[in-house]
């Protein structure tokens, strides 16, 4: 069933947010969330995917909360604006220009969705065909197309083009097979702009070329200024067009580029994580004290992971409390606070997260330590805003089945938003 699958990527969902924060702040959104079975780390994390009934879940709880039945074309729409998909709206607009997005559409939708196959046709220079079909076992609702024409119509509107005209001939959700959409549109400035030149420097030639035939050579000469002017003026025309065409293409190349530093930096963090592991396997392979094992793991830790701090506890030889073992980017006084600290196994009642993630053998990922202020005791609420840690993971470290300790990093600093695949690559 689709029910099970991963089949939309969490900036579908984080378009939606965005759109709420801006025209419908009044709505919670971590209790939207939370009634979807979402969390905000893995709406913040691009590599993330939702399953169906998440998804419909969301928009259920949706409509009813702004009484907008309508929203899912809003949503859509509202991908062209700036603060919207981020990546994608770069990689949008990348492509030189919206004709160039719509024939491309597969690919650029592929990064989104995998529900449904997207495929193009041109039919003219204005006018694109977009099937889209559902895949095997894939039960899409009716909001959903409405989204896709809101996306449709944001490509344009990226490019500061006009709405396009869909015309949508033939739905799924109305007995059809696929769902058919013509998609037509007014050319850009800079295009309509030059074939006018064209047409005009075509008139003006066959105009001089037949006055030469019906005109005696002293006529000529003496209309020769005025013909001049007429070339100037062309050629003027046409060096406004080219400004034109340049400026626009100027603008996508920009775009263009900023997609590629963000690539660049996304293969720099892939290179950082697959050095992370082949590291701490050597660090494992050449050292035999568990000390300067622990040494080299958080120094690898430091160096190739993008967190501010890091420390690892491990549990003592009788199990009953978790010790303080190594750490990065403490001050000497919160170092001399954690080596102090005691973290006890033995007591039924503790609820520290160190403690519960320990027992329970689970990763846990909080944005937000407000959010769990009441599930925590005081002495752990204290403990952690006497080491100012607002959001942070903490994953267990587990051997044969066995906990042996936790791995808990954070950012201070940088305030960079912790992701689902920052915890996946930490449970590795």
């Amino acid at each position: 069933m689709s029910d099970d699958r991963p089949l939309y990527n969490s900036r579908i969902i984080g378009t939606y947010i965005k759109l709420i924060s801006n025209r419908y702040s009044y709505i919670n959104v971590t209790e939207l969330l939370e009634y979807s079975g979402m969390a905000p780390y893995e709406v913040a994390d691009p590599g993330h995917w939702f399953m169906q009934s998440q998804v419909d879940s969301f928009y259920e709880r949706l409509v009813k909360l702004t009484g907008n039945p309508n929203i899912a074309r809003e949503a859509g729409l509202y991908a062209a604006s700036p603060d919207a998909i981020g990546s994608i709206r770069q990689h949008v607009l990348g492509m030189i220009g919206p004709h160039r997005v719509c024939e491309m559409i597969g690919k650029a939708t592929a990064n989104l969705t995998r529900s449904s196959r997207y495929e193009s046709r041109k039919i003219s220079a204005n006018k694109i065909e977009i099937l889209v079909t559902p895949r095997n076992g894939v039960e899409e609702k009716p909001f959903q197309c409405e989204n896709r024409k809101g996306f449709f119509e944001a490509i344009f509107k990226v490019f500061d083009s006009k709405i396009p005209r869909i015309e949508h001939t033939e739905c799924m959700f109305k007995g059809g097979d696929v769902c058919r959409y013509i998609i037509s549109w007014d050319n850009q400035f800079s295009a309509i702009w030059r074939r006018a030149c064209n047409y005009i420097a075509a008139f003006t030639f066959i105009v001089f070329l037949g006055c030469g035939f019906l005109f005696p050579v002293e006529q000529l000469l003496k209309a020769l200024p005025f013909a001049m002017v007429i070339v100037l003026i062309i050629t003027l025309l046409t060096m406004v067009g080219e400004r034109l065409e340049k400026n626009e293409m100027k603008d996508s190349l920009n775009n263009l580029n900023d997609s590629t530093d963000q690539l660049l930096e996304q293969i720099e963090i892939n290179y950082n994580n697959a050095r992370l592991i082949n590291e701490i396997g050597q660090a494992i392979s050449m050292h035999t004290e568990l000390e300067d094992i622990l040494a080299k793991v958080i120094q690898i830790t430091e160096k190739r992971l993008d967190f501010d701090r890091g420390l690892i506890l491990l549990a003592n030889k009788e199990k009953t409390r978790l010790e303080f073992r190594a750490g990065f980017g403490y001050r000497d006084d919160k170092l001399m606070f954690l080596k102090s600290a005691s973290f006890h196994l033995t007591r039924p009642e503790s609820k520290g997260i160190f403690i519960v993630s320990f027992r329970e053998q689970k990763p846990y990922l909080i944005n937000d330590i407000d959010t769990i202020g009441n599930t925590l005791s005081l002495r752990s609420l204290q403990f952690a805003k006497k080491l100012g840690s607002q959001s942070f993971i903490c994953c267990p470290i587990v051997c044969d089945g066995e906990p042996l300790g936790i791995l808990a990093v954070d950012n201070l600093k940088t305030k960079r938003p912790l992701l689902q695949s920052d915890m996946n690559l930490l449970m590795g």
